[in-house]
């Protein structure tokens, strides 16, 4: 008799699916995979039946975690591309939890490398994936293979390292988690990544709802900091060589199919250059006022108010607050072909079709002040001011 019919005989499956999953098993695809393809049993469901058929221990993840200092003691490339879960360590056997019995291979390389008498529990591979991540830190695994790089070393802050820095931040380990880093920030909603240099760390924070919470990156990462801060000035276009005074810069990204804008602004700090990412959803911008989160009311009241001919709307609030995607919010349901549109911002942070926008650059002379006495000249119906910032603008 198969594993797949005894997942039958016990109710998990029932006919069709049990044929679809020797299909499947037929075709390559491993015995787990197969099973939970065939629509017919969940993970948590199957992983308890099997632990109690080949009498292995069924792991909650948890509630019983490994602490980062007991998962340091294994290689994080091999956990994570296995995705494996050392659990503990008790009469001479390592406990690893795993989603799968049929692929020894992770748990062969882990008894390999680390020379431990490996026994294994189950656990569902979400569950084994989200602790991984929440105890090794973002990165981990990029990290620890720049320890082990020979042509990567400590870097300096100062003059002395540039060339050092250059070379390291093209290298294919920095970029990486450099995207890890954009990556877990915009999967966590975050809207600024802050990179905080410390004397004896990188601090990485994210703002997620309008408060700071810091992200779980491993103690190594102050070393390659300024690697980090030239690969950011890279994709931002900066002067890499220039450390003594700010920078601004932007970087367009595109993930998962969404287009994301991110305002790069880098402070030199006394423990290095500190580097605050603000990200900017493109579609965001374009979405209209229903989408804002306002009551029924409230939102009744602001529609009636942009459809009147004449007035002044103010927008205010602390960083972060949601005031730039309120106002593009507005531009987009009053922006058509009859209407004349003009903003002055300080950076244009979305790009909107038919409405024309000023970037304030004051080195030019081009300032809020100035800008708006040259748009009162061009015919507006709508005029936008990204800021109120002196006595002359107001």
């Amino acid at each position: 008799m198969t594993f797949i019919d005894q997942v039958r005989q016990s109710g998990l499956l029932d006919d069709a699916s049990a044929s679809r999953a020797r299909d499947f098993v037929s075709q390559g695809t491993p015995l787990e995979d197969a099973i939970l393809a065939a629509d017919g049993v969940s993970e948590e469901a199957l992983l308890r039946f099997m632990a109690a058929e080949f009498a292995l221990p069924y792991v909650d993840v948890e509630k019983r975690s490994p602490d980062k200092e007991f998962l340091s003691k294994f290689p994080i490339r091999v956990l994570l591309h296995h995705n494996l879960l050392p659990i503990e360590e008790a009469g001479g056997m390592t406990l690893v939890a795993t989603s799968r019995v049929s692929d020894s291979t992770g748990i062969d390389e882990l008894r390999l490398l680390t020379g431990r008498n490996v026994t294994i529990g189950l656990a569902p591979a979400a569950e084994i994936t989200r602790a991984l991540k929440a105890i090794a830190g973002v990165g981990a695994e990029t990290l620890q293979s720049l320890d082990a790089e020979a042509g990567i070393q400590v870097l300096d802050t100062d003059d002395s390292g540039d060339l050092d820095s250059e070379s390291a931040a093209h290298d294919a380990s920095i970029i990486k988690f450099v995207n890890q880093i954009l990556t877990e920030a915009i999967d966590a909603r975050a809207t600024d990544i802050h990179l905080e240099p410390f004397e004896d760390q990188l601090r990485v924070r994210y703002r997620i709802d309008g408060v700071l919470v810091e992200a779980n990156v491993p103690p190594s990462v102050r070393r390659f900091q300024s690697a980090i801060v030239s690969r950011l000035k890279i994709l931002s276009h900066l002067d890499i060589a220039e450390k003594r005074v700010p920078q601004d810069g932007r970087i367009k990204l595109k993930l998962a199919g969404r287009e994301i804008d991110v305002r790069v602004s880098i402070i030199p700090m006394i423990h290095g250059e500190a580097v605050v990412l603000r990200i900017l959803h493109r579609s965001n911008a374009l979405m209209g006022t229903e989408h804002l989160g306002m009551a029924k009311r409230d939102r009744a009241i602001f529609d009636e108010v942009l459809e009147m001919p004449h007035g002044i709307v103010l927008v205010t609030g602390p960083t972060g607050s949601g005031k730039t995607t309120t106002l593009y919010a507005a531009l987009s349901a009053i922006n058509d072909a009859e209407r004349k549109i003009i903003t002055i911002e300080d950076p244009v942070e979305y790009q909107l079709r038919g409405v024309n926008q000023i970037q304030v650059n004051t080195k030019s002379g081009m300032t809020f002040a100035a800008g708006l006495r040259a748009i009162l000249r061009h015919d507006p119906d709508v005029v936008l001011v990204g800021e109120i910032r002196d006595r002359e603008t107001a």
